[in-house]
């Protein structure tokens, strides 16, 4: 049934004095499963390299499965939103979308800086892709690291990155009204819970429907999951989690770096102790020149990164 018709259904069940809830109108309701993004990188490669011996394997393993389309510094970005909700929209699927344009993004890391020039820029950038969005179903994972790389910042950082994501969980709050928006919480070996809570607090998370946690990590399910349960004890409220199984059965070995020796986690699910699993990392991007990539740049789809991850070498 199309998100459309299901809302009219649940607004139809509500004008009678139905007790059906409220959450009967979440993305997940409207939509029959999770999107699986023809245009990805993975995708593309396969596609571009159908004579290539591990073609094949990657489609059945990884372009053939959710996963989240990350969005960064683009001009255009509420047209680039709005396609792509669309396109998830027309086939009753559920997109899941990540947010990336913090100004100074990566303090700690490194390798994925950048991001949008201003505060001014970011509030219109973020915005833009909230009204790109506007009534259609979707997930976004606002912003990763952003609560992470406060001891690589100087205090009036600290202060305009709160400021920014604030903003951000406004716009999803006031533009973007079927949409479940995270914002990045770490993960289990980074920022303690209590501190990661206190943060989340400072960033608006009570604006939206919570927050995610092991993007682009290694952290086992159940290891996440208790840390997750911690922050949100500390949050109070009504937040909800979600966690990123894209590369985590074989758990952390402390690298975060395209560490050798991982594998890809278990696929996009709602449940699993959190309210959904989800690949939010594309599996077989590269972290950054480091690692097992010594040679690949932050982003960049590498087929020996994915195949080490379906196989677990």
């Amino acid at each position: 049934m199309p998100w459309t018709a299901r809302i009219l259904a649940v607004s139809a069940l509500l004008l009678v004095g139905t007790a059906e809830p409220a959450s009967a109108a979440s993305p997940i309701d409207l939509t029959s499963g999770f999107y699986v993004n023809p245009g990805s990188a993975p995708a593309q490669w396969v596609a571009s390299h159908s004579g290539d011996s591990r073609a094949s394997k990657i489609n059945a393993s990884i372009a053939s499965k959710p996963i989240a389309k990350w969005f960064g510094n683009d001009a255009n970005i509420g047209s680039s939103v709005a396609s792509y909700v669309g396109a998830a929209d027309s086939h009753d699927k559920l997109p899941v979308l990540v947010a990336y344009n913090l100004p100074g993004r990566d303090a700690c890391g490194g390798e994925s800086g950048g991001g949008a020039g201003s505060l001014g820029a970011y509030k219109t950038w973020i915005s833009g892709f909230a009204a790109g969005i506007g009534t259609h179903p979707a997930v976004v994972i606002i912003e990763p690291d952003a609560l992470g790389d406060f001891d690589c910042m100087s205090s009036a950082q600290i202060a305009d990155r709160n400021t920014m994501l604030t903003y951000a969980t406004q716009m999803f709050q006031q533009k973007a009204p079927n949409t479940y928006a995270y914002l990045d919480g770490g993960n289990a070996g980074w920022v303690a819970a209590p501190t990661m809570a206190s943060r989340l607090k400072a960033a608006g998370v009570a604006n939206v429907r919570g927050f995610a946690v092991n993007v682009s990590n290694y952290y086992t399910t159940s290891q996440s999951v208790s840390y997750a349960n911690s922050v949100k004890s500390g949050v109070g409220g009504s937040a909800q989690f979600v966690v990123d199984t894209s590369r985590n059965a074989n758990g952390s070995n402390g690298n975060w770096c395209n560490p050798a020796g991982r594998k890809l986690g278990v696929t996009a699910q709602i449940g699993g102790g959190a309210e959904m699993l989800l690949w939010v990392k594309t599996p077989g991007v590269s972290d950054g020149q480091c690692g097992i990539a010594p040679t690949v740049p932050a982003g960049t789809f590498s087929p020996d990164l994915a195949v080490r991850l379906i196989d677990g070498t």
